[in-house]
């Protein structure tokens, strides 16, 4: 097992209404992240990945490209240091 990360994530664009969160969601849960997403008020959707560093490259490079009737057009990323705080679980939040 690699070394663990946690990325976060601001993704601006077309990210609203398409299925997005869910997206990320899915994606994270089937690269065994934890973590949690949710839209923001200024139309960016914000995300936590937490997990094996490659899985959580793989996961950001997904959520890069987006789902079907997304647009992404701009991702930012801060890396933070891993707590384990999720309990192995994924959320989607308001």
């Amino acid at each position: 097992m690699g070394k663990t990360v946690r990325a976060h994530l601001y993704i601006s664009g077309e990210v609203q209404g398409v299925g997005f969160r869910a997206f990320v969601q899915r994606v994270s849960m089937k690269g065994g992240l934890a973590g949690w997403v949710r839209n923001l008020d200024d139309g960016r959707v914000e995300a936590i990945l937490e997990g094996e560093e490659g899985a959580v490259q793989e996961a950001m490079a997904r959520v890069k490209k987006g789902p079907p009737f997304s647009r992404v057009q701009k991702c930012e990323v801060s890396w933070e240091s891993p707590d384990g705080g999720f309990g192995g679980l994924f959320e989607v939040r308001g």
